[in-house]
Protein backbone atom coordinates (compact mmCIF):
# COMPACT_ATOMS: atom_id res chain seq x y z
CA UNK A 1 0.00 0.00 0.00
CA UNK A 2 2.64 2.09 0.62
CA UNK A 3 4.47 1.86 -2.68
CA UNK A 4 1.33 3.06 -4.36
CA UNK A 5 0.89 5.98 -1.88
CA UNK A 6 4.36 7.28 -2.89
CA UNK A 7 3.49 6.59 -6.90
CA UNK A 8 0.85 9.29 -6.31
CA UNK A 9 2.93 11.71 -4.35
CA UNK A 10 5.29 11.80 -7.15
CA UNK A 11 2.15 12.02 -9.40
CA UNK A 12 1.46 14.79 -8.04
CA UNK A 13 4.74 16.18 -7.96
CA UNK A 14 5.90 15.68 -11.18
CA UNK A 15 2.57 15.86 -13.36
CA UNK A 16 0.34 18.16 -11.86
CA UNK A 17 3.49 20.05 -10.31
CA UNK A 18 1.76 20.92 -6.85
CA UNK A 19 3.70 22.83 -3.85
CA UNK A 20 5.64 21.23 -1.36
CA UNK A 21 3.10 22.17 1.49
CA UNK A 22 0.21 20.31 -0.62
CA UNK A 23 2.38 17.39 -1.00
CA UNK A 24 3.07 17.60 2.59
CA UNK A 25 -1.01 17.27 3.34
CA UNK A 26 -1.88 14.99 0.47
CA UNK A 27 1.10 12.69 2.19
CA UNK A 28 -0.06 13.58 5.59
CA UNK A 29 -4.06 12.36 4.85
CA UNK A 30 -3.33 9.50 2.89
CA UNK A 31 -0.76 8.16 5.53
CA UNK A 32 -3.25 8.63 8.37
CA UNK A 33 -5.98 7.00 6.20
CA UNK A 34 -3.81 3.95 5.32
CA UNK A 35 -2.99 3.26 9.51
CA UNK A 36 -6.59 3.08 10.01
CA UNK A 37 -7.48 0.75 6.99
CA UNK A 38 -5.04 -1.68 8.22
CA UNK A 39 -6.42 -1.27 12.20
CA UNK A 40 -9.74 -2.35 10.51
CA UNK A 41 -7.59 -5.68 9.12
CA UNK A 42 -7.71 -3.61 5.44
CA UNK A 43 -4.52 -4.73 3.68
CA UNK A 44 -5.00 -3.65 0.33
CA UNK A 45 -6.95 -0.71 -1.89
CA UNK A 46 -9.37 -3.12 -3.52
CA UNK A 47 -10.81 -4.32 -0.26
CA UNK A 48 -11.54 -0.95 0.84
CA UNK A 49 -15.11 -0.01 1.35
CA UNK A 50 -17.53 3.01 1.01
CA UNK A 51 -18.27 1.98 4.47
CA UNK A 52 -14.15 2.56 5.63
CA UNK A 53 -14.11 5.82 4.45
CA UNK A 54 -17.53 6.95 6.08
CA UNK A 55 -16.14 5.73 9.06
CA UNK A 56 -12.45 6.99 8.94
CA UNK A 57 -14.69 10.93 8.51
CA UNK A 58 -16.23 9.51 11.41
CA UNK A 59 -13.66 8.84 13.77
CA UNK A 60 -11.79 12.24 12.27
CA UNK A 61 -15.27 14.01 13.44
CA UNK A 62 -15.40 12.28 17.00
CA UNK A 63 -11.84 13.75 17.42
CA UNK A 64 -13.28 17.04 16.98
CA UNK A 65 -11.64 17.51 13.97
CA UNK A 66 -13.69 20.44 11.96
CA UNK A 67 -15.36 20.28 9.06
CA UNK A 68 -12.88 21.91 6.63
CA UNK A 69 -10.55 19.23 8.04
CA UNK A 70 -12.81 16.19 7.36
CA UNK A 71 -13.08 17.81 3.74
CA UNK A 72 -10.04 17.81 3.23
CA UNK A 73 -9.39 14.35 3.94
CA UNK A 74 -12.12 13.45 1.53
CA UNK A 75 -10.52 15.42 -1.28
CA UNK A 76 -7.17 13.50 -0.69
CA UNK A 77 -9.10 9.90 -0.62
CA UNK A 78 -10.91 10.36 -3.75
CA UNK A 79 -7.59 11.92 -5.54
CA UNK A 80 -6.08 9.00 -4.41
CA UNK A 81 -8.51 6.69 -5.82
CA UNK A 82 -9.21 8.28 -9.28
CA UNK A 83 -5.47 7.69 -9.83
CA UNK A 84 -5.58 4.33 -8.89
CA UNK A 85 -8.57 3.45 -11.09
CA UNK A 86 -6.82 5.26 -14.34
CA UNK A 87 -3.78 2.89 -13.01
CA UNK A 88 -6.22 0.15 -13.05
CA UNK A 89 -4.94 -0.95 -9.51
CA UNK A 90 -8.27 -0.94 -8.40
CA UNK A 91 -11.66 -1.70 -10.30
CA UNK A 92 -13.98 0.64 -9.03
CA UNK A 93 -14.24 4.50 -6.75
CA UNK A 94 -15.43 3.72 -3.47
CA UNK A 95 -15.33 7.55 -2.28
CA UNK A 96 -18.03 8.58 -4.93
CA UNK A 97 -20.66 7.47 -2.46
CA UNK A 98 -19.58 8.88 0.19
CA UNK A 99 -21.41 12.08 1.29
CA UNK A 100 -18.89 15.52 1.74
CA UNK A 101 -19.55 17.14 5.40
CA UNK A 102 -21.15 20.27 5.17
CA UNK A 103 -18.71 23.04 5.51
CA UNK A 104 -19.26 26.00 7.78
CA UNK A 105 -18.01 28.84 5.96
CA UNK A 106 -16.23 31.40 8.49
CA UNK A 107 -15.53 34.99 7.56
CA UNK A 108 -12.11 35.82 7.58
CA UNK A 109 -10.35 38.14 9.98
CA UNK A 110 -9.36 40.96 9.15
CA UNK A 111 -7.50 43.99 10.69
CA UNK A 112 -8.57 47.45 10.74
CA UNK A 113 -6.06 50.15 9.04
CA UNK A 114 -5.55 51.33 11.83
CA UNK A 115 -3.63 47.86 13.21
CA UNK A 116 -2.40 47.22 9.69
CA UNK A 117 -0.45 50.75 10.29
CA UNK A 118 0.88 50.25 13.69
CA UNK A 119 2.47 46.85 12.33
CA UNK A 120 3.68 47.93 9.60
CA UNK A 121 5.15 50.86 11.43
CA UNK A 122 6.95 48.38 14.21
CA UNK A 123 10.20 47.71 12.62
CA UNK A 124 12.81 49.38 13.39
CA UNK A 125 14.23 50.84 9.36
CA UNK A 126 17.65 51.99 10.12
CA UNK A 127 18.56 48.37 11.47
CA UNK A 128 19.60 46.14 8.75
CA UNK A 129 16.83 43.35 9.50
CA UNK A 130 14.19 45.98 10.34
CA UNK A 131 14.77 47.07 6.47
CA UNK A 132 14.21 43.44 5.22
CA UNK A 133 10.96 43.17 7.83
CA UNK A 134 9.58 46.42 6.59
CA UNK A 135 10.09 45.89 3.29
CA UNK A 136 8.52 42.39 3.66
CA UNK A 137 5.22 42.99 5.96
CA UNK A 138 4.95 46.34 3.10
CA UNK A 139 5.06 43.35 0.19
CA UNK A 140 2.76 41.28 2.34
CA UNK A 141 -0.44 43.67 2.95
CA UNK A 142 0.54 45.73 -0.41
CA UNK A 143 0.15 42.71 -2.89
CA UNK A 144 -2.01 40.33 -0.56
CA UNK A 145 0.40 37.59 -2.07
CA UNK A 146 0.65 34.17 0.28
CA UNK A 147 3.65 33.23 2.97
CA UNK A 148 5.02 30.78 0.64
CA UNK A 149 4.87 33.36 -2.03
CA UNK A 150 6.76 35.85 -0.13
CA UNK A 151 9.84 33.73 0.73
CA UNK A 152 9.68 32.03 -2.76
CA UNK A 153 10.41 35.35 -4.64
CA UNK A 154 13.59 36.01 -5.80
CA UNK A 155 15.39 39.30 -6.35
CA UNK A 156 14.61 39.15 -10.23
CA UNK A 157 10.81 38.77 -9.52
CA UNK A 158 10.37 42.34 -8.12
CA UNK A 159 10.19 45.18 -10.87
CA UNK A 160 11.05 48.51 -9.01
CA UNK A 161 11.13 50.39 -11.93
CA UNK A 162 7.76 49.36 -13.67
CA UNK A 163 6.48 49.04 -10.14
CA UNK A 164 5.13 45.19 -9.94
CA UNK A 165 6.19 42.11 -8.64
CA UNK A 166 6.13 38.56 -10.66
CA UNK A 167 4.49 35.68 -8.31
CA UNK A 168 4.09 32.35 -9.04
CA UNK A 169 1.06 31.29 -7.01
CA UNK A 170 -0.81 27.79 -6.66
CA UNK A 171 -0.30 24.86 -9.69
CA UNK A 172 2.47 26.95 -11.04
CA UNK A 173 0.12 29.78 -12.05
CA UNK A 174 2.30 33.01 -12.95
CA UNK A 175 0.58 36.25 -11.78
CA UNK A 176 2.23 39.94 -11.99
CA UNK A 177 0.67 42.64 -8.92
CA UNK A 178 1.02 46.08 -8.75
CA UNK A 179 3.61 47.53 -6.13
CA UNK A 180 2.65 50.69 -3.85
CA UNK A 181 5.43 53.54 -4.06
CA UNK A 182 6.04 52.64 -0.09
CA UNK A 183 6.71 49.50 -0.97
CA UNK A 184 8.92 50.28 -3.82
CA UNK A 185 10.59 52.69 -1.68
CA UNK A 186 11.39 49.94 1.07
CA UNK A 187 12.19 47.66 -1.35
CA UNK A 188 15.08 49.59 -2.94
CA UNK A 189 16.53 50.59 0.71
CA UNK A 190 16.39 46.16 1.44
CA UNK A 191 17.35 45.70 -1.96
CA UNK A 192 20.50 48.42 -2.57
CA UNK A 193 21.31 48.49 0.98
CA UNK A 194 20.61 45.95 3.52
CA UNK A 195 20.55 42.50 1.76
CA UNK A 196 24.36 42.38 1.00
CA UNK A 197 24.47 42.83 4.63
CA UNK A 198 22.56 40.27 5.43
CA UNK A 199 24.44 37.48 2.59
CA UNK A 200 27.11 36.56 4.71
CA UNK A 201 29.32 34.00 2.71
CA UNK A 202 25.87 33.07 0.21
CA UNK A 203 26.92 35.87 -2.12
CA UNK A 204 25.21 34.10 -5.11
CA UNK A 205 21.94 33.77 -3.25
CA UNK A 206 19.18 34.44 -6.08
CA UNK A 207 16.23 34.63 -2.90
CA UNK A 208 14.91 38.07 -2.15
CA UNK A 209 14.42 37.60 1.99
CA UNK A 210 17.20 36.36 3.47
CA UNK A 211 17.04 34.60 7.33
CA UNK A 212 19.50 34.72 10.08
CA UNK A 213 21.60 31.85 8.25
CA UNK A 214 22.29 34.21 5.28
CA UNK A 215 20.25 32.33 3.14
CA UNK A 216 16.40 32.16 1.62
CA UNK A 217 13.82 33.10 4.72
CA UNK A 218 12.04 30.27 5.48
CA UNK A 219 8.24 30.07 6.85
CA UNK A 220 8.94 29.45 10.23
CA UNK A 221 11.76 32.64 9.96
CA UNK A 222 8.98 34.80 8.93
CA UNK A 223 6.32 33.72 11.61
CA UNK A 224 8.44 34.11 14.20
CA UNK A 225 9.77 38.05 13.30
CA UNK A 226 5.39 38.39 12.69
CA UNK A 227 4.63 37.05 16.38
CA UNK A 228 7.46 39.02 17.68
CA UNK A 229 6.35 42.16 16.47
CA UNK A 230 3.02 40.96 17.18
CA UNK A 231 3.52 40.66 21.21
CA UNK A 232 5.00 43.83 21.28
CA UNK A 233 1.82 45.56 19.67
CA UNK A 234 -1.00 46.28 21.88
CA UNK A 235 -3.65 44.67 19.47
CA UNK A 236 -6.80 43.26 20.30
CA UNK A 237 -6.72 41.34 17.05
CA UNK A 238 -4.56 37.75 16.04
CA UNK A 239 -2.38 39.13 13.65
CA UNK A 240 -1.14 35.86 10.91
CA UNK A 241 0.10 36.19 7.86
CA UNK A 242 -2.99 35.38 6.37
CA UNK A 243 -4.71 38.23 8.00
CA UNK A 244 -2.57 40.48 6.28
CA UNK A 245 -3.53 38.87 2.93
CA UNK A 246 -7.38 38.94 4.01
CA UNK A 247 -6.58 42.85 5.13
CA UNK A 248 -5.30 43.39 1.72
CA UNK A 249 -8.67 42.42 0.04
CA UNK A 250 -11.29 43.48 2.02
CA UNK A 251 -9.78 47.12 2.34
CA UNK A 252 -9.51 47.10 -1.27
CA UNK A 253 -13.15 45.86 -1.86
CA UNK A 254 -13.98 48.66 0.82
CA UNK A 255 -12.10 51.19 -1.02
CA UNK A 256 -14.27 50.28 -4.05
CA UNK A 257 -11.91 48.04 -6.11
CA UNK A 258 -13.77 45.50 -8.17
CA UNK A 259 -14.14 41.74 -7.38
CA UNK A 260 -11.94 40.68 -10.54
CA UNK A 261 -8.93 42.90 -9.95
CA UNK A 262 -8.92 41.24 -6.20
CA UNK A 263 -9.54 38.03 -7.52
CA UNK A 264 -6.53 38.37 -9.98
CA UNK A 265 -4.17 39.95 -7.50
CA UNK A 266 -5.05 36.73 -5.03
CA UNK A 267 -4.60 34.21 -7.62
CA UNK A 268 -8.34 32.88 -6.83
CA UNK A 269 -9.47 30.59 -9.43
CA UNK A 270 -12.78 30.99 -8.14
CA UNK A 271 -14.67 34.32 -7.81
CA UNK A 272 -16.57 32.96 -4.96
CA UNK A 273 -13.41 32.79 -2.81
CA UNK A 274 -13.36 36.67 -3.07
CA UNK A 275 -16.44 37.39 -2.37
CA UNK A 276 -16.59 36.18 0.81
CA UNK A 277 -14.88 39.76 1.42
CA UNK A 278 -17.94 41.79 0.36
CA UNK A 279 -19.80 40.06 3.40
CA UNK A 280 -16.87 41.24 5.70
CA UNK A 281 -17.09 44.71 4.16
CA UNK A 282 -21.15 44.49 4.56
CA UNK A 283 -20.53 43.17 8.20
CA UNK A 284 -18.37 46.34 9.37
CA UNK A 285 -20.87 48.70 7.53
CA UNK A 286 -23.42 46.81 9.71
CA UNK A 287 -21.25 47.29 12.70
CA UNK A 288 -20.34 51.34 11.98
CA UNK A 289 -24.47 51.92 11.22
CA UNK A 290 -25.32 50.09 15.31
CA UNK A 291 -22.48 51.77 16.84
CA UNK A 292 -22.79 55.47 15.36
CA UNK A 293 -26.60 55.94 14.36
CA UNK A 294 -28.52 57.28 17.71
CA UNK A 295 -31.91 55.47 16.60
CA UNK A 296 -30.08 51.98 15.49
CA UNK A 297 -30.42 50.45 18.65
CA UNK A 298 -33.75 51.83 20.24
Amino acid sequence: MTVDLQSFIRFLSVERGLSKNTLESYTRDLQQFTEYLQRQGVTTWKETSKTNIAGYLSQLKSLGRASATLSRNLVSIRAFYQYLVKERLVDSDPSLYVEAPKLERKLPKVLSVEEVGKLLDAPESELVSGSRDKAMLELLYGTGIRVTELISLNVEDVYLQLGFIRCMGKGNKERNIPLSSIAIRCLTAYIYKDRKKLLKKSADEEALFIGHLGTRMTRQGFWKILKRYAAELNIASEITPHALRHSFAAHLIENGADLRSVQEMLGHSDISSTQMYVQVTKLKMKDVYDRAHPRANM
